[in-house]
Order: C-alpha cells, then structure tokens, then sequence
C-alpha cells in the first residue's frame, strides 16, 4: 500500500500505485475508484459521447474548445442515439453542483471525470512524497484521504520553496449568509495548515460584490454585512493579521487591485467568458465582468503593500473543483499580461446532508450544518437528515451489514477526525453489522459538537480591532522570503 494514501473502504481514499495508474469505477454509489482494469483511461470524459477532449487540456486549448454552456446538465443518448429523458449528466459549475441522473436515480459526485474536463492533474503518491521531501511535514489528512484531490502546476509551488522563492496563498468566501457551514471551512482550515507548513502570506478575496451580482433577493448592504461576519469567521480558525490579509471586494476595490481588474478585462472576450461559463444574453453586464475580480488577487502586483513593486511572486490557491473555470482564464490571460500563472489545488465537496448527489448548500438549511448552530441543532440535524442507506431493520443490519461509503455521517467524519485508525475500525464494524447507523451518527454528533463548540468559544475572542487589522491592507505584514528574487 503506497505511504500516504489509506484505503480503508471510503471512496474519498483513492489508493494508486504510482503515477499516472489507470483506474476504473465501481457500481458503489459514492464512486470507489479501482485498479483491476489497467486498459481504461484514468479520466472519463463528464460530457455525452459524441463529445471529446485531449487530455491533459492546457487552459488556452480550454477556452477554445469549450461549447457548451457551463450551467446546463446535458440528456445522456443511449446505444441507438435516442435521448433518454431521466439520464443526465453530472453538472459541476461555479454556481451548480449536482450529480448525474440515470434511469431516474441521481448518482453521487464522480471526480474522476473531472480531470477530464477541466484538464486538471490527479494528487498521486509521487507528488505526495515529493509535499514531504520538500516541506518535512507529512500531508495533512485532506491531502492522504483524496479530499483534495486534483491541481495545477502544485509541483511548480514546490519548486520555488525548495528553491527558497516567493509565493503567497489566495482563497476565497462568497459570504450569502451570517455564518458559514462546515463545507465552507475546507479551505479554510487548509490554508491554515499550508501557511503554517510553508510561512508564507494568505490573501482572502470576500466576493460580497458576486452575491450582490447573483442574489438578486440580496441588498448590497446586506452582503457586506455578510462579509464583516465572514471575517470574525476567517480570524476564529486562527490566522494572525500579520500573515493574513482579508478584503471586502466592496470595500477594497480601487488602486492596484482595481488596475489589475482592468488589465485583466481587457483579455477576455465575451465569447472566452461564454465558453467558461454558460453565459447567455439574458445574463446581465455585472455576472459577465466578474470573472475579471476573482482573477486579480491570483497577481501579486494586486497587493503592492504586502509585494512591493514585484509582478514575478506566483500564488497557490486551494478552492472547490468548480471554482476551476475561474483561474484557468486567469491563467490563460497571465501570459498576455506578463504575470506568473497561478498554481491550483482543488478539494472535493462536502457532501450534502441529504447524500452524496450535490454538495451542502447555504441556501438550503436542513442541507448544511451552521458554525453558528447549537449542540441540539446539530444532533437534531444529523439524526434528522443524515442520509445513511443501510437496511431498514436491525436484523437485516446484523446480517448484511451496512456501507459507509454512502453513509453521511461516515463521510463528515473523514473531513474531522485525524486518526486513520479509529475511521478504519469504524469502517470495518460498520460493514459486518456491528454497528447501528444510529451508533455512526451519534459518533458524528459528537465529533461536529466539539469541533463546532470549539470554533465557536474563538470567535467569542475576536474583537472589531481584529476584523479592522485584517481588512487594512497597511497592517504590518513583513516577510523575509520576499525580498529573494
């Protein structure tokens, strides 16, 4: 078994023997990836048949070849070219995420056929080894479980560190609501962990402007309210503003950054913007321009009092798969503008209470669990909601055992617990009967209660003078790799 990656019976612990290793899919609702075919391709294509793509795709070919919308699911054809109506394919776009639909049955998320798509690179045992040699630290249980699963150009990342270069870390948070979910922290909480392994600044972009773009039930001040809150949020996991900086695209838009905007738009042709994202000519001139705001902060010239006058210091940045369509055109207009392309790496969803099939939504309550709910809330929700497809009966349980592959309460615990051991065992049990899906989701109750109670005892800590020295880009924030070329 390679080094990092532990199989123990969940889908999201892609086991592969090496570089590159084929790999074909199970009938297993969450998609356990297998080795027993070495004839099929590592990716399979999200589109119908009749469709295809080179792989890998480079960003520029991408944004040539892409012709169909982004938004829309896609009827699959069966064998005689006739479309069947209750088969669709999956749909995974910056604003959709849904699983594909066949014979009727909505199926989970399948990632693999994402590489595909997106021409993105699979985080194998080589680039994991590579992470430690590198860095001297082991990877972080999102990296060795596959829940961040794919990048681009991470090994260039590693390169510039090795080499003792500059680089900096961007993400994001569209902030629609008060508080954040669970789903939301991914990032986040691996931020965290990347700025620790590598000590490098972190730029956090709130797309208070986007929600405003897309919600039209939002008022802007509503959103940038959202923002302020998001903050307080960002600073309880347990950044430091000497390291972190944290903008409002209301608030901080102007400058360098609105330059860079410029800059940018001046690359992207409606017809670039269509292809990535399903515009239509309904779609208003806002939701159109916006791609051009999320690509700015991936420039370090975005930030001249954190980088100077320098335009040569790349990004890493860690976000959601469907925030993909985004910085490939960022890093299809990098070239043109003389910056450095950014690098990406690219987590999994978190699942949705309800199941596998679409992600936790803020827009959908009884989807999600709130940093902000109660202890009650939460065991309210899990014993509610939580999805579990085991059998109807204790007897029927004792005797064919249940999967925890598809089992929500399972799957949120491999994105919390550390110990491969303790989800091992509970993987095992849980297959041979041994243990109730009422027993699984008290364990997930627990485990959400602490994590939750915990964040929730730091942000009580955080002051309005910490969400003002987050947000002012001249707070102090000085790095000794910065001044190396």
């Amino acid at each position: 078994m390679p080094k990092w990656r532990i199989n123990i019976g969940l889908g999201l612990y892609v086991a592969l023997e090496q570089r590159g290793d084929a790999h074909n899919r199970s009938n297993s609702p969450h998609g356990v990836l297998r080795t027993d075919n070495p004839k099929l391709p590592a990716t399979i294509s999200v589109l119908p048949a009749a469709s295809t793509l080179p792989s890998p795709v480079t960003e520029e070919e991408h944004t040539q070849m892409a012709k169909e919308p982004a938004v829309t699911a896609v009827p699959v054809a069966d064998q005689e070219g006739q479309t069947v109506q209750n088969n669709f394919a999956q749909s995974v776009t910056p604003w959709d995420v849904k699983g594909a639909e066949v014979d009727g049955v909505k199926q989970d998320i399948d990632y693999d056929k994402l590489f595909k798509k997106f021409g993105t690179r699979r985080i194998d045992e080589e680039m994991l080894e590579r992470f430690t040699k590198v860095t001297g630290h082991a990877p972080h249980l999102f990296l060795r479980r596959g829940i961040f699963f794919s990048h681009r150009d991470l090994g260039v990342i590693l390169d510039r560190h090795e080499q003792g270069k500059p680089f900096y870390l961007y993400t994001g948070r569209g902030p629609s609501r008060g508080h954040m979910h669970i789903g939301h922290m991914l990032p986040f909480l691996f931020c965290k962990w990347l700025q620790d392994v590598f000590d490098v600044p972190l730029v956090v972009q709130l797309t208070d402007d986007e929600k405003f773009l897309y919600k039209p039930e939002l008022k802007a001040e509503q959103t940038y309210e959202y923002a302020l809150a998001t903050v307080r949020e960002i600073a309880a996991i347990g950044f430091k503003p000497e390291k972190t900086f944290i903008f409002s695209d209301m608030g901080h838009m102007g400058g360098a950054f609105y330059l860079n905007v410029l800059k940018i738009s001046r690359c992207i042709t409606f017809s670039m913007a269509r292809s990535s994202f399903g515009y239509t000519d309904s779609d208003h001139i806002g939701k159109i321009h916006f791609p051009c705001i999320q690509a700015a902060p991936a420039f370090c010239s975005t930030f001249p009092s954190i980088f100077g006058n320098r335009t040569d210091i790349p990004c890493l940045i860690p976000c959601g798969i469907d925030q993909d369509p985004y910085f490939r055109l960022t890093r299809d207009v990098a070239k043109p503008l003389k910056y450095k392309k950014p690098s990406l790496i690219h987590s999994q969803f978190l699942p949705a209470l309800q199941g596998g099939t679409t992600k936790m939504s803020s827009s959908v309550d009884n989807s999600a669990i709130f940093m902000d709910d109660s202890p009650n809330k939460i065991k309210s929700k899990i014993n509610g909601n939580a999805f579990s497809g085991g059998p109807t009966s204790l007897e029927e349980l004792r005797k064919f055992g249940s999967n925890p592959d598809v089992d929500i309460s399972y799957r949120y615990m491999t994105y919390f617990v550390e110990d491969d051991q303790e989800l091992a065992d509970l993987a095992v049990s849980y297959r041979k009967g041994e243990i109730t899906s009422g027993e699984m989701k008290a364990r997930c109750i627990k485990v959400l209660q602490d994590f939750i109670g915990s964040f929730q005892e730091r942000e009580r800590s955080i002051t309005d003078d910490d969400v003002k020295n987050f947000m002012d880009p001249d707070y102090p924030r000085h790095f000794a790799c910065l001044a190396k070329k």
